[in-house]
């Protein structure tokens, strides 16, 4: 076991690299570089199960590209 917080990703791209990641300092959201944009996830009151243990779901709401 690790000392690491994680966080479980729920919808947002199918393609997504991880949907266990590690999770932002409380009131942050998590933000995915993916396909020359950046997917956003915010934080929910849900927790699942999973191989990882109970963790807290963070759902998409957003992409923003990156500015070339």
């Amino acid at each position: 076991m690790t000392d690491t917080a994680k966080a479980l990703l729920a919808g947002g791209p199918d393609d997504l690299p991880e949907r266990i990641v590690p999770a932002p300092a409380p009131g942050t959201d998590v933000k995915i570089k993916l396909r020359g944009g950046y997917e956003h996830f915010r934080a929910t009151e849900r927790h699942e199960e999973t191989t990882e243990g109970r963790l807290p779901v963070y759902e998409w709401w957003e992409r923003t590209e990156i500015a070339e």
